[in-house]
């Protein structure tokens, strides 16, 4: 991530910086991995620190599915409408690990009245309807249709959208989620032949200074509980911040891809990365110009990773029976490439318009409770002529 500055700041860290009464702005250092990583400077009215209360601990926690065979998966929620009331309750997080978690989010409610703070994990919210706005300490970002929005740990945040369809996919990352490291140079710049720039991100831009008191609710996560922590001062008090850490959004529709003769490897459509696992963009190109092309994936096996798409937009060649909002699980240890007929359909295809985000990680991921209802138990079977049998369905407990 690149500099960025918003509010008034002292010439130098760690200095006096004084209100018009003469009392001291509150200095905070957020920063990662210690104090190796990404920080930022934020320069508050109250003392971050200043709590009024502490209430009940909730649950937060997400059950995995005990035993599930080595399986092609096929999670169909194309269909799945409202998900739950607020941004937190609706949340259905379907698969995991100990690196990532991800879930979908379809709220009744529009508009949050409290403040949420994941304090372990970054998070990456892909808009696949809706729009609206975010707001944190360090100001507002307008997120519409296909964005990506990455939500660094420990900020604090609200969530506005407009009415109309409203569809989150939420990635949420134990480690920080970084642009590629291949496409930057030593200094941190995003090289020439990067598929998106510093052009194409777009940070917070408005900072909002509320000074009265009252009572404000965070709630916090953290090993699996919500923290209710109320503060007589709003989070958002800042004058200033400066730094390398803070929220932003990337639209999917600004990654330019790669193409070339020959079909090209899902390493091409990375975006961003973080520790096991990696973030694809599968957007809309021209396929591979080589006269014998074969523009259809090849089949693949997976040694050392499971792959997840999540189909977003358009007309996938390579497979059948997929709606737009559908997941399917690719796991390690399996082959799994176009369905019949599909190869043969796709020679002499010059384009795709379709759109797609792709989760590779390399460790095993785990379906949860509340992946079960939309488990296509057919999809393990769909690679054969007829695909009527030959599943069982999991027993699970």
């Amino acid at each position: 991530m690149y500099y960025h500055c918003l509010g008034k700041i002292p010439p130098k860290r760690h200095t006096q910086f004084r209100q018009p009464d003469g009392s001291l702005y509150q200095e905070e250092l957020v920063s990662s991995e210690g104090f190796s990583g990404i920080y930022s400077n934020l320069y508050h009215l109250f003392p971050p620190t200043r709590i009024k209360e502490v209430k009940a601990v909730e649950n937060f926690s997400v059950k995995r599915v005990a035993e599930y065979k080595l399986l092609q998966t096929h999670l169909n929620t194309s269909k799945v409408g409202e998900t739950g009331t607020d941004y937190l309750k609706a949340r259905k997080t379907l698969l995991i690990n100990n690196d990532c978690a991800l879930s979908i989010c379809s709220p009744t409610q529009r508009t949050m009245d409290y403040f949420y703070k994941n304090a372990e994990g970054d998070e990456v919210i892909f808009v696949h309807d809706g729009q609206g706005t975010l707001t944190s300490q360090f100001g507002t970002i307008e997120i519409r249709q296909g964005d990506y929005v990455v939500i660094p740990r420990t900020v604090i945040y609200k969530l506005d959208f407009e009415p109309g369809p409203l569809r989150l996919l939420i990635i949420e990352s134990a480690s920080p989620v970084e642009t590629v490291k291949r496409y930057r140079n030593d200094v941190g710049q995003l090289l020439e032949h990067s598929p998106y720039c510093e052009r194409d991100i777009r940070p917070p831009h408005e900072l909002i200074t509320e000074t009265k008191k009252g009572e404000y609710l965070i709630k916090i996560k953290k090993q699996g509980s919500l923290h209710h922590y109320v503060y007589e001062h709003s989070p958002l008090d800042l004058i200033g911040w400066d730094g390398f850490l803070w929220p932003y959004a990337f639209s999917i529709h600004d990654f330019e891809p790669i193409t070339g003769r020959i079909h090209q490897p899902p390493p091409v459509h990375q975006t961003f990365q973080a520790h096991n696992f990696v973030i694809c963009s599968f957007v809309p190109r021209l396929f591979d110009y080589h006269p014998q092309a074969i523009p259809a994936p090849y089949n693949h096996s997976n040694i050392d990773s499971d792959e997840v798409l999540y189909y977003a937009e358009g007309n996938f060649m390579s497979r059948r029976g997929i709606d737009r909002g559908s997941f399917t699980l690719h796991p390690g240890g399996l082959p799994h490439g176009p369905h019949p007929g599909t190869v043969e359909k796709s020679i002499g295809a010059k384009e795709t318009h379709e759109l797609a985000v792709m989760i590779d990680t390399f460790k095993p991921l785990y379906l949860t409770d509340d992946a079960l209802p939309y488990l296509d138990k057919n999809y393990p079977m769909s690679w054969t002529d007829n695909h009527s049998g030959g599943f069982h369905e999991v027993n699970t407990p």
